[in-house]
């Protein structure tokens, strides 16, 4: 890929970040003095940093702990880090992740609330937070968004819902809620909180692709600036760090919030590895530090570019493109293509894409997401877009109607609590024959990995129907014990 200037940035050497980022820093000068033989570790990994066994590999692996600082004093340098995290985002917690949003999102829910309490969930949220909700023990109350039947898209979980559900439920521990959503589309952040608040109960967002909102005057601004008391992203998403870098930033009740930090801290370590990597930590760090000194021009250049592409693509006859409307509202750093109108097949996109060398993020029969971030150029965009266009003509045909995915539609029937249901005895039946029993598996389409069952929910003809013709039309069945949907893992009894 090209590496064009981008305008208003000044060409620099990255390293001139490390000034405000002491993980980067430690990163730096740990591999420096390998490269110059100052270095001869006797400690984890085992590797050593030579390639000549198994290659280059695990180039860049170095270690948190007498890696990016001596053992004794990593723990102020991470501290470090996370105090100028937490200040980028306006909050007075963070931390640095290397599991992901899987892993701050499930630490967000262990300092929530108490086993056997309710807390109120958009169903549209990725896996990792019902089995949080299993680690922890809640009860979900879930509330689902509006299903744009234009697009067949989620879009905003309405206030209206979230209040309800906390009428429902005065013993409530919280609410949570994914925003933007996978494909981009966003709800009233600052209504969900005055609900969250009024009911005395905390906001957890889980923004985990919308990194870099709140740095820049074109995109809005993060959930936190918007109300929320935590906030929780992937940095290996949207930003330029390596791939399970994440973090969870939170405004405390040192900080006048709702969340208690001390419990905030015994819940992120207790899913936490003892081995973080340094160099998935430093690039969170990094990628921090570039947002806080160069986020303005680059998150203003990739709005930009996906306004480009989003008008090449919306000129291709039957080809939507998702922008705001009367029923969403869209980030506009998101690529979301529907082509039902075109004929085309997305699976069959997706694959000339591929022999191209173009994979996508997502790609179903009606729905193609392209990731563009920061990274991209107007060179890249411009390949994307012309292959794209290239092949949505070659498998150009009689134009469709959308059909939403069962990830967003399906209604949850519950009849166990997930916990209940995840410890239970189970059994393998034939899926015909699981339909009226509590299922006792996760299951789901992906992308985008959002739960049609759940542990303790009943299986019925619709959910399998609709998740079988998900199967028939390629789509891969996730999770699932047996992904051929043949049979199902239903609680005994």
């Amino acid at each position: 890929m090209s590496s064009a200037p981008v305008p208003g940035i000044s060409a620099r050497d990255p390293r001139g970040l490390a000034a405000d980022a002491p993980l980067l820093d430690g990163w730096l000068r740990f591999t420096g003095g390998l490269e110059r033989g100052e270095i001869a570790p006797f400690s984890v990994p085992g590797h050593k940093h030579r390639t000549d066994l198994v290659g280059d590999v695990i180039r860049g692996d170095v270690p948190l702990y007498a890696g990016l600082a001596p053992v004794k004093d990593t723990d102020a340098v991470l501290a470090d880090a996370e105090a100028r995290a937490a200040a980028a985002w306006g909050a007075d917690w963070a931390r640095l992740s290397v599991g992901g949003s899987t892993h701050a999102n499930q630490a967000s829910i262990l300092a929530l609330g108490r086993p056997g309490q309710p807390v109120v969930v958009s169903r549209t949220l990725h896996r990792s937070v019902l089995l949080g909700i299993v680690l922890a023990g809640l009860r979900p109350v879930w509330v689902r968004p509006e299903v744009d039947p234009v697009t067949g898209l989620p879009g905003a979980v309405p206030v209206a819902a979230v209040e309800r559900a906390l009428a429902a439920h005065p013993d409530a521990c919280g609410v949570l809620v994914g925003d933007p959503s996978y494909v981009g589309t966003m709800s009233d952040v600052e209504g969900l909180a005055r609900a969250a608040h009024a009911a005395g109960v905390p906001l957890v967002v889980d923004a985990a692709w919308a990194a870099y909102l709140g740095f820049s005057p074109r995109v809005p601004g993060h959930a936190l600036q918007r109300g929320a008391d935590a906030l929780i992203t992937s940095a290996h998403k949207a930003l330029p760090s390596w791939t399970q870098a994440a973090l969870v930033v939170a405004r405390t009740t040192r900080d006048g919030g709702l969340l208690d930090p001390d419990r905030l801290d015994r819940a992120f370590e207790a899913t936490h590895t003892t081995s973080p990597s340094g160099a998935i930590l430093a690039s969170v760090d990094a990628a921090r530090a570039l947002l806080q000194r160069d986020g303005e021009a680059l998150v203003g250049r990739l709005v930009d570019l996906v306004a480009a592409a989003r008008a090449r693509l919306a000129a291709v006859d039957g080809l939507a493109v998702l922008t705001d409307s009367s029923a969403l509202v869209v980030d506009p750093t998101k690529l979301v293509l529907l082509p039902a109108g075109t004929g085309a097949h997305g699976h069959a996109i997706e694959r000339d894409l591929l022999a191209t060398g173009i994979p996508l993020e997502m790609a179903d029969r009606d729905i193609l997401v392209p990731m563009v971030t920061m990274a991209d150029d107007a060179a890249s965009v411009d390949r994307l877009v012309g292959q794209l266009i290239a092949a949505v003509e070659r498998h150009r045909g009689t134009p469709r109607r959308v059909e939403p995915s069962p990830a967003w539609t399906v209604d949850a029937e519950t009849a166990l609590d997930p916990r209940t249901a995840f410890f239970a005895a189970h059994e393998t039946v034939d899926a015909d024959a699981a339909v009226g029993r509590v299922c006792a598996e996760l299951i789901a389409p992906y992308p985008p990995g959002v739960p049609a069952l759940a542990p303790g929910e009943v299986v019925t003809a619709g959910t399998l129907e609709a998740l079988r013709a998900v199967r028939a039309d390629g789509g891969r069945i996730a999770y699932a014990a047996d992904p051929t949907l043949a049979t199902l893992q239903v609680v005994v009894g």
